[in-house]
């Protein structure tokens, strides 16, 4: 018989673990979120209890089940076109002051299950359509994320209806999906071949991923404590070209967090640009 009771001190173990392995921070009262993301890992890993598959957890050499916990703790819901403003910038401001006819580079560093990476890939066909004179630029998205699971999800670009209705016009769908044949949507080549994704835990190095002209970091840095999120958003500042351009959550803000970015007031948003 399995029981899902976590006692008080595995929480905290647990949160430390987490934290240190991708710098979640939990914090106080989330015993719920941790029951409900890993009781599905309990008969997967012959666990007859939560504490004992955190208790095995902390061991190094459970290298599959860590895996499997951190997939599941950090995969999140997210939309098509999440906001919508970030994508309208995107398409009326940033691409054409940075089409300039040399590669484009843009960088979504926490994917999740592909919606944030391909809905930028959309954008640009949408702004090639309308630029005037015509866009000579060669765009790329890259789309990174700590979950496996996820990643593979992305290169699949497969959806099912429920997934394709959070944030996505009856027109993009028309526009940008076909059916596969199997009850889910996949996103036309022509936007996947705009993408490729790659694993990236945002606490490691970055310099092998080169240098962007767009991040998107958005509804990521709520996770971290206030030191790790300067870590990552200084390394964003070395990731990107002069003058780039990185775009948080609506609700996330980089003040206190670096000297290195010049904010940028928009109708409606904020952006923040590299300094020189």
């Amino acid at each position: 018989m399995t029981d899902n009771t976590l006692a008080e001190k595995d929480y905290k173990l647990f949160c430390q673990f987490l934290e240190q392995q991708c710098g979640i921070v939990l914090g106080d009262n989330k015993q719920y979120l941790v029951k409900s993301r890993l009781s599905p890992l309990m008969s997967r890993f012959s666990a007859d209890t939560i504490s004992e598959l955190i208790g095995r957890t902390l061991n190094p050499t459970e290298r599959q089940l860590r895996a499997a916990i951190i997939d599941a703790m950090t995969t999140n819901e997210t939309l098509w076109f999440r906001d919508t403003y970030p994508y309208e910038l995107l398409k009326n401001k940033l691409l054409p002051e940075l089409d300039q006819g040399k590669p484009l580079k843009i960088w979504s560093a926490a994917s999740s299950s592909g919606q944030e990476p391909y809905s930028i890939a959309m954008t640009i066909q949408e702004y090639k359509k309308q630029a005037r004179p015509a866009s000579r630029s060669m765009f790329s998205v890259l789309g990174t994320d700590i979950s496996n699971t996820m990643l593979e999800i992305c290169k699949n670009a497969e959806y099912d209806n429920l997934a394709l209705s959070r944030g996505l016009s009856a027109e993009r769908k028309r526009e940008f999906f076909e059916d596969s044949g199997n009850g889910m949507m996949r996103v036309k080549s022509e936007s996947r071949r705009l993408v490729s994704f790659r694993h990236l835990n945002l606490l490691d190095s970055y310099h092998l991923l080169g240098k962007f002209d767009i991040i998107f970091c958005r509804n990521v840095l709520i996770y971290f404590n206030a030191e790790l999120k300067s870590q990552i958003v200084n390394k964003f500042a070395s990731q990107l070209n002069p003058n780039g351009y990185l775009i948080l959550g609506a609700s996330e803000s980089m003040s206190g967090l670096s000297d290195k970015f010049n904010m940028i007031r928009c109708n409606p948003g904020i952006v923040y640009q590299k300094k020189q």
